[in-house]
C-alpha cells in the first residue's frame, strides 16, 4: 500500500493550492479518507476528512469554506483543494486512510489511522 502525495509549494497569502495524493494498493473508495497538517512545534491536526464511499466530507471552523476534499475513483486519487490561504495555513500536509466508521468524526484521528501518505511542505509567504 503506497500513498503518494504532491502538491505542495509556496503561495501568496489569498492564493490557492491544490494537493493529490495518489493510492496504489487499495481502493479509496472503501476508505474513510484524511489531510492532516503540522506546522512546526505544533500537534498534527485533521484539516479535512472524507466518509466511505464518499458519504459525506467534513472540515474544522478554521478552514470551512476554503478547503474542500474530493475523490477521483477512476484515478483512486484524493485532492484537497485550498482556496484564501492564510499565512497560518503553512505547514506539512498529510493524506491518511482508515478503515474505521466514525474516522471522520473528529476530522480524522491519528490513532485510527492505516496508513499514511508522505507529507507535502505547504507555506504561505508574501
Amino acid at each position: 500500500v503506497q500513498l503518494q502525495a504532491s502538491g505542495g509549494g509556496l503561495v501568496q497569502p489569498g492564493g490557492s493550492l491544490g494537493l493529490s495524493c495518489a493510492a496504489s494498493g487499495l481502493t479509496l473508495n472503501d476508505y474513510a479518507i484524511g489531510w492532516f497538517r503540522q506546522a512546526p512545534g505544533k500537534e498534527r491536526k485533521g484539516v479535512s476528512c472524507a466518509t466511505r464511499n464518499n458519504g459525506g466530507s467534513y472540515y474544522p471552523d478554521s478552514v470551512k469554506g476554503r478547503f474542500t476534499i474530493s475523490i477521483d475513483n477512476a484515478k483512486n486519487t484524493v485532492y484537497l483543494q485550498m482556496n484564501s490561504l492564510k499565512p497560518e495555513d503553512t505547514a506539512v500536509y498529510y493524506c491518511a486512510i482508515s478503515s474505521v466508521y466514525y474516522y471522520c468524526s473528529g476530522y480524522g484521528s491519528e490513532s485510527e489511522t492505516d496508513y499514511w501518505g508522505q507529507g507535502t511542505q505547504v507555506t504561505v509567504s508574501s
